[in-house]
């Protein structure tokens, strides 16, 4: 480190000497010499440091911005704390890790929390013994250094928007009196909207290197768990699309089906048709944002990607989970990819995601409105849109790669000693066509290429060494890509 200050420093003085003698040097010696100078200036740099320059550059304000946006409709309060010490204090002794869709009791917690602790990935599941899981809820929420959050997606999107205060933001879902004091004043929540309890989700995070019997988390995550009723079946879709009429939104942003996993086959399918009516009640001039999160049923995943809903909104966003899933549930490209194995390939991801596009997009044959997707892992970004749609979209990314580091270390501005680049520096675009050879230029962060008709920006992300809270960092960053995105009208 030394070292390298004493680069920065001598370089500083030449150039500084270099000016003073400006006078007295040909101009174009000069002008080479500074460059030189400037040059290896830059690279005597971190390359964390150099992301964090680039970017700050990048992330401008478009032209056109959102002043009205609606958020619906999971709503929750989160309870949030370490996932290794509370099942320590239910008694609960650490084996093997299991996989289960659905947690019908402790001991599928136990297994299921082990499975994804040690693939450091994710989760979210409903714990249907409802009396075990308050039980358990009350045992966290008085457990010494849990701390109670806004929790959902749809609160969190909206609850991080609202910190802008040229917004008004209108949050539609199950809203109990504790997370109702815990959202921000600029977030308006309609009086059906409010009932007498709140849900809780209980957050079960855990540190990169953290051990439980024989898991081993390779990075920093968490588990989520609850048993939700009202947003399992998504109780306020209704009450969101009518409050739209009174609230006149520029931006919808909806989220939760996700939540409907833990309903039977029938009620899920039947509310999921409810759904897909109510959201085609929504202007049509009224972008719309779908925020997946983590789903087991492959069937239920199938039917939102083809039973109108994805048509029926312009952008999506999703993680690395959320992507393969999708792949596997609609047998698109790279269907047979089992998990991911550490960093997820970028020419894999890539062609996923232009599958999405062209596949279930909009294009001149299809009646469609999705333009867009933003897709979101620990170590990269990437925003995919159809050309003519969204404009800003260098911005947009940065901005979500750069929420992804405050958020992480819970600091105003990234703080480059505090995180690390861990996104690969050299990738191929394709892993299906002979596409380009990407070399990533730190100074340059945001990548750009294009195919047939659909453009791809791409950034790293400074991943924090030490998390203070990975829960909701999806939405933060998403929240913060909508914000500084511009959509061209039609």
């Amino acid at each position: 480190m030394w070292q390298r200050s004493v680069c920065v420093g001598l370089v500083a003085l030449a150039l500084g000497y270099l000016c003073l003698l400006g006078p007295e040097l040909p101009h174009s010696p000069l002008r080479h010499l500074s460059a030189s100078l400037l040059g290896g200036l830059r690279r005597a740099r971190s390359l964390e440091e150099r992301v964090v320059a680039a970017w700050q550059a990048a992330i401008v304000r478009p032209a056109r911005r959102w002043a009205r946006v609606a958020v619906g409709v999971n709503a929750c309060v989160d309870v949030v704390l370490s996932g290794v010490k509370l099942l320590e204090a239910l008694g609960l002794e650490p084996g093997d890790g299991k996989n289960h869709a659905v947690l019908n009791s402790r001991q599928d917690l136990k297994e299921a929390f082990a499975h994804f602790m040690e693939k450091g990935a994710a989760a979210e599941r409903f714990f249907s013994d409802a009396e075990s899981f308050h039980h358990i809820a009350r045992t966290a929420s008085e457990f010494p250094g849990a701390q109670l959050y806004v929790g959902g997606n749809a609160a969190l999107i909206g609850q991080k928007l609202a910190t802008n205060p040229d917004l008004k933001i209108l949050l539609c879902g199950p809203v109990g009196p504790k997370l109702h004091e815990l959202l921000d004043d600029n977030v308006v929540v309609p009086p059906e909207s409010m009932q007498e309890r709140d849900e809780f989700h209980l957050i079960l995070e855990y540190q990169a290197g953290e051990e439980w019997g024989q898991a081993r988390a390779p990075n920093a995550n968490r588990f989520i768990f609850s048993h939700d009723l009202s947003n399992g079946a998504l109780n306020m879709l209704e009450v969101f699309v009518s409050s739209l009429d009174e609230f006149h939104p520029d931006l919808v942003v909806l989220s939760g089906l996700h939540m409907m996993e833990g309903q039977s086959k029938e009620m899920r399918q039947r509310r999921l048709m409810e759904a897909v009516a109510s959201i085609s009640d929504i202007p049509t001039d009224v972008p719309i944002h779908l925020e997946l999160a983590s789903m087991t049923d492959q069937d239920f995943m199938s039917n939102i990607v083809h039973q109108q809903v994805f048509p029926l909104v312009n952008s999506i966003g999703l993680n690395e989970q959320e992507l393969l899933f999708l792949t596997q549930s609609a047998s698109g490209p790279h269907a047979s990819l089992a998990s991911w194995s550490g960093v997820p390939d970028v020419g894999v991801v890539s062609d996923i995601l232009f599958w999405i596009l062209k596949e279930h997009g909009k294009t001149a044959e299809r009646a469609s409105d999705l333009t867009r997707i933003h897709f979101h892992t620990l170590a990269y970004h990437i925003l995919v849109t159809v050309d003519g749609h969204w404009g800003n979209q260098v911005a947009a990314v940065a901005a979500g790669a750069r929420a992804a580091g405050t958020q992480a270390c819970a600091t105003e501005n990234i703080d480059t000693s505090k995180v690390f680049l861990k996104a690969p520096l050299e990738f191929v675009t394709s892993q299906i066509e002979a596409l380009s050879k990407i070399s990533l230029n730190p100074d340059e962060p945001v990548v750009h290429w294009h195919r047939e008709g659909i453009s791809f920006h791409f950034t790293p992300v400074l991943v924090c060494k030490d998390p203070v809270r990975t829960v909701g960092l999806g939405d933060a960053i998403s929240a913060e890509g909508l914000l500084y995105s511009e959509v061209h009208p039609q």
